[in-house]
């Protein structure tokens, strides 16, 4: 279930699990959005669909039976799960790499000129606005207010404002979270980066929305800020899905898994990727993960059909991440070691783009 990174990774090695014994069918949305560049789509820095991939193609090209849709159910005692449809589909083995959702308790995603951060066509669908909002000949910039101060949310923030000033020569976006400080960067990198924002116009706040109507927003502290639109980038949490699942999960709502990518609660269900989270290894939900975890998830899946013992997957406790600035620029963080520059940003869109163009050689 599911075609994030390492089921998409684990199509180019279908024929392995052929041999292994193993008959894999997909479920899952045609399309997939890939995340590494979703803040360049918003930037208008690479084309509306430079992050698209064709699933059905690509597990047609890989021999696996394909199924577009999602499941409503998982219904782990009867061994099957139940699609939106109706539609019932037995397993023997279950994995799951269904991603993440937004955090939301106040569901403000409900609300009218609200996108949030996931899924990633929420993104795309902002940019569409903006610039249909500037081909109108709207006069002034319109008021983003992006919620949420960590590195998503900076991310989000700087790539609207280049956005808002390649349209309207200016911008009003303000950045509004606990934490807009950004403390999840040393002293040093931190001045750099605030420095910078700040000199670009980023506004900073301290707050909680909670509210939204509009052209305005409520903070809890009762601030009203101007909003034409909100972003929501407060953190990820596990999919709904999970919630009725019965398997263990931790606070956020994410699977609980061993170190063979194993539900705690069910030894025929996997989980990788952002949707699980490894017990004593908790890790951010960054696709890196879900990457490095896939030759594990083979090896495991061959295992578990009489191959040899699989290695336990050990997430990494220092990785490499790279924040768009929307300005040319990107922001490398590895441990607790930051550089910002041109070469980050050429680096990050060279790690994405290999990624996407292994993948696409199955589309074709």
């Amino acid at each position: 279930m599911g075609a994030g990174h390492a089921h998409l990774l684990l199509m180019t090695r279908a024929d392995e699990l052929r041999r292994a014994g193993i008959e894999a069918r997909l479920l899952a949305p045609p399309g997939f959005d890939y995340s590494g560049l979703a803040t360049g789509v918003l930037s208008g820095a690479v084309s509306p669909l430079a992050n698209r991939l064709d699933v059905a193609r690509i597990a047609g090209s890989a021999g696996v039976a394909f199924r577009a849709g999602e499941a409503a159910r998982i219904l782990a005692p009867d061994r099957c799960v139940e699609t939106g449809e109706g539609e019932i589909l037995d397993y023997d083995i279950l994995s799951l790499n269904i991603g993440s959702r937004i955090r939301d308790p106040l569901s403000l995603a409900q609300a009218a000129d609200v996108y949030p951060a996931k899924p990633l066509s929420s993104l795309a669908r902002l940019r569409v606005r903006l610039e249909t909002l500037c081909a109108e000949g709207w006069a002034r910039a319109p008021a983003l207010v992006v919620a949420g101060t960590g590195p998503g949310g900076f991310e989000i923030a700087a790539v609207l404002e280049a956005l808002s000033r390649r349209l309207w020569g200016r911008s009003n976006v303000t950045l509004v979270g606990p934490d807009p400080e950004a403390g999840f960067v040393s002293a040093r990198a931190r001045d750099r980066l605030l420095a910078g924002l700040d000199r670009r116009g980023l506004v900073r706040r301290r707050g909680r929305v909670c509210a939204t109507s509009p052209g305005s927003c409520r903070l809890e502290a009762g601030e009203e800020l101007a909003c034409d639109a909100l972003v929501l980038a407060t953190g990820l949490v596990g999919p709904e899905l999970l919630l009725s699942s019965g398997l263990p999960l931790d606070p956020d709502g994410r699977m609980i898994v061993s170190t063979g990518l194993v539900s705690m609660g069910d030894e025929q269900i996997f989980g990788v990727g952002d949707c699980a989270v490894i017990e004593g290894h908790e890790r951010p939900p960054l696709g890196v993960f879900g990457v490095r975890a896939a030759p594990f998830l083979l090896a495991a899946l061959q295992a578990r059909a009489g191959g040899p013992p699989a290695r336990p997957y050990l997430p990494q406790s220092r990785y490499l991440s790279i924040l768009d600035l929307g300005d040319g620029s990107g922001l490398a963080l590895y441990g607790s070691h930051a550089r910002r520059g041109r070469a980050a940003l050429w680096l990050k869109r060279r790690l994405d783009e290999g990624f996407l163009n292994r993948m696409r050689r199955l589309e074709s």
